[in-house]
């Protein structure tokens, strides 16, 4: 059990996976693994806060198309692009081909190349066109989807934090956080935020809990196979690999809410 103070811990967790003012106040392993646990509920706000959005302007008239594209743009700017970021870096280093250590200098470059650029406008897209098909079904489907996709990502964060898992550098994030979370740890958030999802079921219509559950699973099951295709390529994790698990889980998310009607 985690001896780190709640406080500590969602201080840990806002004050690296968003750009809300929060002073993060331990920098060790113990307030990473915390943070990381806690990192679910960073998503439950993020998502709220972009369903927020979305729904004002519904309300305001605007189609969903537009709410689809502001429900997209929230997340964006909550986390100062961090996620979007790391998917594009993580792009360029796994399509490059090249060794780890070369995948790894160009993912630290500043600019994005071909295959980043292709990753953020197929990724984008698609969480846009999903959001506005569920926006168009109902304001609450679209609302709910936008939460559940922001906790699958989060419960990516998290698994993608477990014991065993090493980080690819010895500085950045991804070595602060890699290998903090207890497995044991990880089962027992993604069942709570499962159930979380769960009582958001309602609003996907008939077998909408099973809808919602299975959504999380799916995009966790994908962020799996793109962690360990990372760590094969990379030797470990780094932040960008968080940041592309993250909006890799959110998308995939996104995409089963919107099947089936």
């Amino acid at each position: 059990m985690s001896k780190t103070p709640p406080l500590d811990s969602l201080r840990f967790a806002f004050g690296t996976l968003t750009v809300l003012p929060v002073r993060v106040t331990r920098w060790d392993r113990e307030s990473a693994r915390a943070g990381m646990m806690a990192a679910p509920i960073v998503g439950m706000v993020v998502g709220t806060c972009s369903a927020g959005l979305g729904l004002s302007l519904l309300f305001l008239g605007a189609g969903p198309l537009l709410a689809a594209v502001a429900t997209v743009a929230a997340p964006a700017v909550l986390t100062r692009g961090l996620h979007l970021d790391g998917l594009a870096d993580t792009a360029d280093g796994l399509g490059s081909g090249k060794p780890a250590e070369d995948a790894l200098r160009i993912m630290k470059q500043s600019d994005i190349g071909p295959f980043g650029v292709l990753a953020l406008v197929f990724v984008l897209l698609a969480q846009v066109a999903a959001l506005t098909q569920l926006y168009g079904d109902s304001w609450g489907r679209g609302a709910a989807a936008a939460i559940v996709s922001a906790v699958a990502a989060r419960l990516a964060l998290t698994w993608a934090a477990r014991a065993g898992v090493p980080a690819a550098r010895p500085e950045g994030l991804g070595a602060a956080v890699a290998g903090v979370v207890p497995v044991g740890g990880a089962v027992a958030m993604t069942v709570s935020y499962l159930v979380i999802s769960a009582a958001l079921g309602p609003f996907f219509g008939g077998q909408g809990r099973v809808r919602a559950v299975v959504a999380v699973v799916v995009a966790l099951v994908v962020a799996e196979v793109l962690l360990r295709h990372c760590r094969r390529r990379f030797g470990g994790v780094t932040g960008d690999v968080f940041g592309g698990l993250a909006e890799t889980a959110a998308t995939t998310a996104l995409v089963v809410l919107s099947l089936g009607g």
